[in-house]
């Protein structure tokens, strides 16, 4: 793929700005080809470059890249500049444009795909090697099933959704449109429920469901546990990282954000536009309001308002956790002055028994 400068600048609705005093390029310039897009440091002669901020703007200079992406025009700047509203979005564009161009997928049913006989199949769905699709199962127009997925009885699935190789969707699990499951990933695994009986755990049955609302997308290798009653709700938007859990009977509001690696605990509640950093973990029954963001690393063991910034084990307001870490580096040479003054006050009270 290769688009020339002023034929991306067309495709992203951007405005030219050139490199001389007047803001125009010269002749020519607009002319050349782009193939790709990389970042300040390591774009080629070929490529385009973005810059959203401030931090890379010094790099521009020895940029090899033809021209760069910006939000508005930066002075002196010996590159093409086309000049868009969002960088972000003009970003995501410009990658779908340059993205590798894969083999397209086709609809159809693979001969190696398992399917039992009373299942729907809408029109346009593609099956691909060694799918099992159990009794009862519906899936509706324009999805892709990658190989080796497993829907189990009674599910159903909406339209144009994706599901990546080795997918296990259980029984009994609801998936809206357009939802993306990433490879290896499982919705409707039995959660992590036990009561000790007579000196052993026993499994609490999960006999509730899962329900993943219309454009959620779920990474790599995460999982998704059936409620023990009612469902498990993944919320409309909602986009969750590699490596997540989500336990049993959980609910996850709109919009939500979920980074690597990090825990619900079961019955926990999280409201809408919930961002929640890497390798945090929710302590069981607790409910996150509304627009809640939680670092990353970040243990939670009770609710968190809507709007709260969170940080630290067990989580605390960012500001209050920031000055218990400026205090706890601080420890050290308190502890130094500590011993001075326990010195200090055994010389002085040595002194004053010598005076009795």
């Amino acid at each position: 793929m290769s688009l020339t400068i002023a034929q991306l600048a067309k495709q992203l609705g951007a405005e030219l700005a050139g490199p001389d005093k007047s803001g125009s390029n010269p002749s020519g310039v607009l002319s050349k080809a782009i193939t790709g897009v990389s970042p300040v440091t390591t774009a080629g002669e070929n490529e385009v470059t973005f810059v959203s901020g401030d931090k890379y703007k010094a790099a521009l200079a020895d940029s090899k890249a033809v021209a760069v992406i910006v939000h508005k025009r930066i002075e002196c700047l010996d590159k093409p500049q086309l000049v868009v509203k969002n960088v972000n979005a003009a970003l995501i564009e410009v990658l779908n444009i340059f993205a590798p161009k894969l083999k397209a997928v086709t609809p159809g049913i693979d001969p190696t795909a398992r399917l039992a006989r009373n299942i729907k199949i809408a029109e346009g769905v593609s099956v691909g090697p060694y799918v099992v699709i159990d009794n009862g199962v519906e899936i509706g127009p324009n999805n892709v099933i990658g190989s080796g997925c497993k829907i189990g009885e009674n599910s159903k699935i909406g339209n144009n959704c994706r599901l990546d190789s080795n997918v296990v969707i259980y029984h009994n699990c609801r998936l809206g449109n357009n939802v993306v499951i990433q490879a290896n990933s499982t919705v409707g695994s039995t959660g992590f429920g036990y009561s000790f009986i007579e000196g052993t755990h026993r499994l609490i049955p999960h006999n509730g469901g899962v329900i993943i609302e219309d454009f959620v997308e779920i990474g790599a290798n995460c999982c998704v546990d059936r409620a023990k009653f009612d469902n498990t709700i993944i919320g409309t938007g909602t986009k969750i990282d590699n490596l997540v859990q989500i336990a049993h009977n959980v609910v996850i509001g709109k919009c939500c954000l979920i980074a690597g690696q990090t825990a619900v605990g079961g019955s926990c509640t999280l409201g809408d536009g919930v961002v929640l950093g890497g390798q945090v973990g929710l302590k069981d029954n607790i409910e996150i309001g509304n627009g809640a963001m939680i670092a990353a690393q970040s243990g939670v063991i009770q609710n968190v308002a809507a709007g709260q910034i969170l940080f630290g084990t067990p989580a605390l307001q960012t500001k209050e956790e920031f000055r218990i870490i400026s205090a706890r580096r601080r420890l050290p040479n308190m502890a130094k002055q500590i011993k001075q003054l326990i010195k200090r006050v055994e010389r002085l009270e040595a002194a004053e028994d010598h005076k009795e």
